[in-house]
């Protein structure tokens, strides 16, 4: 039980993602909170107020995994960009700095896990605007790594998921928007909830000796 007793925050973790690494940590005993706009502890990270409601309801927190953003679909392209910029970097970055900063307080040797996406790894034609964003929250992520290493021994990691049958990839999977995957062998299958809640445990364990990496889960799909 690695991580009995500690307090865990699930920043948006109330989708398939989040409900799968949810069940994970709890099975090994750790103390999660949830929190979101609409379920658990209902916030938003694109606020200073948001922020620091998620923070408080967890003042013990050992390990912060944000799964929060959106595609910004459907939108005219400067107002999606708006939006992109604030739920997929600025919410999130800071939502992370901020966390670090009351670890850093306590003296705790935590751990930040913040989610990206293939599209910021590889080029997609059309990912402007979701993709833009989760490569700037890869970038601030590996520099908060390097400002928490050391002696603070807050380790600051990304995973960027591939082609998922959860969240928000699911009604694409189900479209047939990604089957050219399988079919030219590009991948076996498709991730699973349960993959990416895997690589949060593995980022997340005391002791880990990891951090300001990016670590692909995606069958292969960015090779």
């Amino acid at each position: 039980m690695p991580f009995q007793g500690l307090e865990i925050l699930l920043a948006g973790g109330a989708g398939g993602l989040g409900s799968a690494t949810a069940e994970l940590l709890r099975s090994e005993g750790a103390q999660v909170v949830i929190g979101s706009r609409s379920q658990g502890v209902q916030a938003d990270i694109t606020t200073a107020e948001g922020r620091a409601c998620m923070l408080d309801a967890v003042p013990d927190v050992y390990g912060l995994v944000v799964f929060a953003g959106t595609p910004a679909r459907g939108m005219e392209a400067e107002q999606g960009m708006r939006l992109s910029h604030e739920s997929n970097y600025q919410g999130p970055i800071l939502l992370a700095r901020e966390a670090a900063t009351r670890m850093r307080e306590r003296k705790v040797e935590g751990a930040i896990v913040l989610l990206s996406t293939m599209q910021a790894v590889a080029l997609f034609a059309g990912s402007t605007i979701y993709a833009g964003a989760k490569a700037a929250l890869q970038h601030a992520a590996l520099i908060l790594a390097k400002e928490c290493r050391g002696p603070a021994n807050i380790r600051v990691n990304v995973i960027a998921p591939g082609v998922m049958a959860a969240g928000m990839a699911r009604a694409s999977i189900e479209a047939g928007k990604y089957d050219h995957l399988l079919q030219q062998g590009v991948v076996p299958r498709f991730g699973k909830a349960l993959d990416v809640a895997r690589a949060v445990r593995f980022l997340l364990e005391p002791d880990n000796y990891i951090t300001g990496q990016v670590l692909s889960v995606d069958g292969g799909a960015t090779l």
